[in-house]
């Protein structure tokens, strides 16, 4: 029997989650200029079909918040998580009133957090019809949907959706010293952009829509300045990388800063917050190593990453897709979490990959 090419209640599609792993040759040795390019031209089928799977195991192995943080000792995993999203509302100098756009919202959970954290109105975007169905649900369980909604969109296609200079910008006072205004409109991506095919394509839709003086911040997923993919190992662990998170191509840190500056930002700061030494390692969670966890309750956190952890989850994967309870093949896709971990923890331990590369850019005013 074929698998399902029309969503299924929650918005899953079947045919996606089973096509998912034939974008990618596991033996990299087999990889072709043609299979990155397929990835990148089908990048929604790819980001689609991997989300339509593995939201469900994020929510339980890690948080409604797809996205990783930086630790001080002792700091448990939910308080990490939201003083990493506090910072970049705190770095962008959002205000109260503030409209927000969300460029891959995921579930909501950053979006969630900032609203309460900076008391703004956030609109969460997001090409994925089952992680909207789940956002929604979980921001009116929290009370939050007067001041958050979702819609489905393609962060590609941005200024067909909104306009171009479609949100207004006005005082711009915690910014910077070379203007007294701030937004009243901004824009923000937490771990979301990696997925596009380009970042020009990606970051140029955000600065379109966005007026004079508006402002754009991004944790960026990024391969350090140290990544040589003449190295064959470096070469394999970012496409561990890619094959594990659907990414449909892993790019050099200085390509995004490129990227941001050719599309006309300013780059009013930048920073990649994992190179600072931190006593507790962002990849931690990962490792699954109980006698790290940071508070009793994180016990259960490394349990899941841990080898009897990801038994139980892969094995309680394969009952429910035999009891057609989730789609068929996802399973399969959620068996690459088990290549993602590897290969972050490894590019967190060698500093050849970063997930929290922070630039916050502004729209120039004329």
């Amino acid at each position: 029997m074929s698998a399902p090419t029309t969503p299924d209640a929650d918005g899953r599609i079947g045919a996606r989650i089973e096509n998912y792993s034939n974008f990618w040759q596991k033996d990299l040795s087999k990889e072709q200029a043609v299979d990155t390019e397929n990835r990148v031209g089908g990048y929604t089928d790819v980001v689609n079909g991997y989300y339509d799977a593995v939201t469900m195991v994020y929510e339980y192995a890690w948080s409604q918040s797809f996205h990783f943080s930086r630790f001080y000792k002792g700091e448990g995993f939910a308080a990490s998580l939201a003083r990493h999203e506090h910072y970049l509302a705190a770095q962008m100098g959002l205000k109260p009133g503030m409209r927000v756009l969300d460029v891959g919202c995921g579930v909501g959970g950053p979006a969630r957090e900032i609203a309460r954290f900076a008391d703004v109105n956030i609109v969460g975007l997001n090409n994925n019809e089952y992680q909207i169905h789940k956002a929604r649900r979980h921001t009116q369980r929290a009370g939050l949907e007067d001041q958050i909604t979702f819609v489905k969109g393609d962060f590609m296609k941005l200024s067909e959706q909104f306009g171009e200079n479609s949100f207004d910008a006005g005082m711009l006072l915690a910014l910077t010293s070379l203007t007294s205004f701030r937004p009243r409109f901004v824009v923000y991506a937490i771990e979301a952009t990696c997925h596009a095919p380009t970042w020009e394509g990606v970051y140029g839709e955000i600065f379109k829509i966005l007026k004079p003086g508006g402002v754009f911040g991004v944790y960026e997923w990024c391969m350090t300045d140290a990544w040589d993919p003449s190295i064959p190992s470096h070469k394999e662990l970012a496409h561990g990388i890619e094959i594990g998170n659907g990414i449909p191509e892993m790019r050099p840190l200085a390509m995004a800063r490129q990227a941001i500056k050719t599309v006309g930002f300013e780059l009013v700061h930048e920073e990649d917050l994992a190179d600072r030494p931190d006593p507790v390692p962002w990849y931690y969670p990962l490792e699954g190593d109980l006698s790290k966890a940071q508070t009793f309750w994180d016990l259960i956190l490394c349990w899941r990453t841990s080898t009897s952890g990801k038994f139980v989850t892969h094995n309680g994967l394969s009952l429910l897709e035999f009891l057609r309870i989730i789609p068929k093949g996802t399973k399969a896709v959620c068996d690459e979490l088990k290549v993602a971990g590897d290969a972050l923890t490894k590019g967190g331990q060698t500093k050849l990959f970063t997930p929290m590369y922070l630039a916050i850019c502004r729209k120039p005013s004329n």
